[in-house]
């Protein structure tokens, strides 16, 4: 590998909120561990496949919620930074976290190193709403989107729009004891819309969307980290080929596609915005008008970024830590071709979308690489540990709540 990480600055997975299966902060933990980073993790148990990679120095169990005062949180990490003794990156793989460090930042900043983003950047960029502005400001394609104050605007907007559309939480990053719907829901009626709406009290939390047909569509994806003067030091693009839940959700299966126009495109707004660290981008290409139009702005890792590595050994995490850590970040080519499966969700995601005739001709039609989320020869705990973790009772439910939580399944409505 041409370039050393400092071994001399660990790294510390920063996660509120009960998902313990989360294959993203297991891949940082291996990503940096490789190159001799100390590694440590907030974790909701000892039980968790993070906690049980051989990549691991210590697990701060910390169960939480995230919606937990502010206060609270930050008080919880500095206590764990005291802990390490010694500064340390700080790597969020949740909303809520790139939220509340970007906020908070100037009390984090002693124990922890991290980027220098505009403070209340994170949030908007997290907010479906504050997305669309600032896509609307730049000149970036996205889904007509109508944010209604109220019952009477949903009713005017029924009269007038074409159906099916798509209703979300407006605020999707902040976990909510009863949103207003459950993740990403398609209405196929303006009787099922007007329906559903009487449910969402005076001040909906919502957004209306229109629909992107996934017949006329391809879903692509963006992984970058930008420096300080948001210049990219790594970016990858690729095309997601499956999710779970179908269409909605978090990737199953997906594969790195060079795709200049899109890398291009993020770069330029990234610039714009002025936002500095790791991006993960879900876009929607429409080929009835041939744009690409952007759905969501991860301001933080996404759980595939191990998708993505430079031809030097680069992936998003290594660039966060070599670039804060003072080290040159080396350039080289994505690996085109290379293709990414989530073991656990892979499967019943693959029986969805047969049923649903989609395709993605973007696609190789084969890898020149495959990357699994889970099983790795040299840290195979996790894997047993999320089978096993699967399989107990009560499973089940930690995944229903983890796929609410996370910007779950895609539920129907009138059609």
């Amino acid at each position: 590998m041409p370039f050393e990480a400092d071994r001399e600055v660990p790294g510390l997975i920063v996660k509120f909120g009960g998902y313990p299966l989360h294959h993203g902060g297991v891949g940082a933990i291996r990503s940096l561990g490789r190159l001799g980073v100390p590694m440590y993790a907030i974790t909701e148990d000892r039980g968790t496949p993070a906690a049980a990679s051989r990549y691991l120095r210590r697990a701060f169990v910390w169960p939480t919620s995230g919606g937990e005062a502010p206060e609270r949180l930050v008080e919880g990490l500095l206590r764990i930074g005291h802990l390490i003794g010694r500064p340390t990156v700080l790597v969020p793989t949740d909303e809520e976290a790139a939220v509340l460090i970007a906020e908070h930042q100037d009390a984090l900043a002693g124990p922890f190193l991290l980027p220098p983003v505009e403070a209340d950047l994170p949030r908007r960029l997290a907010s479906k709403q504050g997305l669309h502005e600032l896509c609307e400001e730049h000149g970036v394609p996205s889904p007509a989107t109508a944010f209604p104050r109220g019952y009477d605007d949903i009713a005017a907007f029924a009269e007038k729009a074409r159906f099916p559309v798509v209703a979300k939480n407006r605020e999707a990053f902040l976990r909510r004891s009863r949103p207003a719907v459950r993740g990403t829901t398609r209405i196929g009626t303006r009787e099922g819309l007007l329906a559903l709406a009487r449910d969402w009290g005076e001040r909906p939390g919502v957004i209306l969307q229109e629909y992107l047909p996934r017949e006329e569509a391809e879903d692509w994806i963006v992984h970058a980290y930008f420096d300080r003067d948001s210049t990219p030091r790594a970016m990858f693009t690729g095309v997601k080929v499956r999710s779970w839940p179908p269409h909605a959700g978090m990737t199953a299966h997906a594969y790195v596609v060079d795709n200049p126009e899109l890398a291009d495109l993020a770069a330029r707004f990234i610039k714009r915005i002025g936002f500095t660290g790791i991006i993960d981008l879900d876009l929607r290409y429409d080929r009835r008008d041939g744009l690409y139009k952007l759905l969501d702005f991860n301001p933080r890792m996404g759980a595939q970024f191990r998708l993505f590595e430079s031809g030097s050994g680069v992936d998003v995490v290594r660039a966060l830590h070599l670039d804060l850590t003072g080290r040159p970040v080396p350039e080289g080519e994505q690996r085109a071709g290379h293709r990414y499966i989530v073991e656990n969700i892979d499967l019943p995601a693959l029986l969805a979308y047969r049923r649903s005739g989609y395709t993605t001709p973007h696609a190789p039609a084969r890898a020149s690489g495959t990357e699994l989320a889970w099983l790795a020869g040299d840290d195979p705990l996790p894997f047993l540990t999320m089978l096993a973790r699967s399989l107990r009772p009560g499973a089940a439910h930690l995944y229903e709540l983890w796929r609410t939580n996370r910007r779950g399944g895609t539920t129907r409505s009138g059609g």
